[in-house]
């Protein structure tokens, strides 16, 4: 049976109003394909350094999960999050900002 999807922008509308209710500031940065773009979050932990993730396929459970595409620091992943929308017009963008490093993606609903 295949997997229902979730349009994107749907999927960004809520991932934005669930980390607002922990107050945890989060902007779109670049606005992708309302229906089937992909997301990538940007984790900027307000000290110069920041992590990318974007969801994946795992090869070996078939599950779609988190994973991180760049980690270091800010302008790093800056220039690839920049590659990647280079790849791909269609591509969300995310960008959350949290000294503890919160991001919610490893919670119910939002994990895979």
């Amino acid at each position: 049976m295949a997997e229902a999807r979730l349009a994107s922008g749907f999927w960004v509308q809520a991932y934005l109003h669930r980390l607002s209710l922990v107050d945890i500031p989060a902007f779109v940065t670049a606005h992708g394909d309302d229906t089937a773009g992909a997301v990538l979050i940007k984790l900027n932990t307000l000290d110069g350094q920041a992590k990318a993730f974007m969801r994946q396929y795992d090869l070996m459970s078939g599950e779609r999960e988190w994973q991180v595409l760049a980690d270091g620091a800010e302008p790093d992943v800056d220039a690839s999050i920049a590659r990647q929308r280079g790849f791909d017009r269609d591509l969300w963008v995310i960008e959350v900002e949290d000294r503890d490093g919160r991001h919610l993606l490893d919670e119910d609903g939002l994990s895979g």
